[in-house]
């Protein structure tokens, strides 16, 4: 509903600023061709010559609505020199140089830069919204599911009886130095060796007492 109700005046004010270009696009023309016939430019150039800078602004305002901010001060200088000839060719073509007129010819060009300025502010504001709404409608269900079944991280001395297991099985006897190259740690191994010793774990020849089943190292690993 919140949704709903915040894009029906983002939509009314799209409307509105493609009625405004339209409009200015309409008297742009008008007035840019007879600019430039009035400087010196021949009878096809003069029907081509407002189409250019239609086009330029059109490419410049399309550029300004993505949601993109790579090369957006090149739009926008696009778009002001767009304007700018639009607005010097209105002023120019002006029936009559008064206050009046002069405001009358300016008027096109100014409301579409201030049109597609207030809409750009506002699609800003629209994606900002979106933005930090969508991440909090994710149902937490599927992010306590999803988290439940990763596996559980073993501690380090989980990884360390784990590889001394194995290398006993195959006959070798690990070292401290060993250990801490599994897990990752540093003069850490040669304690778990002696802790394992102690609580019976491990012969004096370093084979395996314990049974391979029983937990070894549950609590430890904060030392890892």
């Amino acid at each position: 509903m919140k949704g709903s109700s915040g894009g029906l005046p983002l939509g009314v004010q799209c409307l509105c600023t493609g009625l405004v270009a339209l409009g200015a696009a309409f008297a742009s023309y008008r007035h840019g061709l007879q600019f430039a016939l009035r400087f010196g430019a021949d009878e096809t150039t003069a029907w081509i010559w407002p189409l250019i800078v239609d086009g330029l602004l059109t490419i410049a305002t399309v550029e300004l609505w993505k949601s993109g901010a790579g090369s957006r001060w090149q739009a926008w200088l696009a778009f002001v020199f767009g304007v700018s000839l639009s607005l010097c060719a209105n002023i120019a073509s002006a029936s009559s140089l008064s206050a009046f007129g002069i405001m009358v010819a300016a008027c096109p060009p100014l409301a579409l830069l201030l049109a597609v300025e207030l809409l750009n502010r506002s699609l800003k504001h629209h994606r900002a919204t979106t933005a930090s709404v969508t991440p909090s409608q994710e149902p937490r269900s599927t992010e306590v599911s999803t988290r439940s079944d990763e596996p559980e991280e073993q501690t380090a001395e989980q990884r360390m009886w784990a590889f001394y297991e194995s290398e006993c099985r195959r006959g070798r006897t690990p070292t401290g130095a060993d250990l801490d190259r599994v897990a990752g740690t540093h003069n850490y191994g040669r304690r778990i060796l002696r802790k394992w010793r102690a609580a019976g774990h491990l012969a004096t020849n370093g084979q395996l007492v314990a049974d391979p089943s029983e937990p070894v190292g549950t609590g430890v690993g904060g030392d890892g």
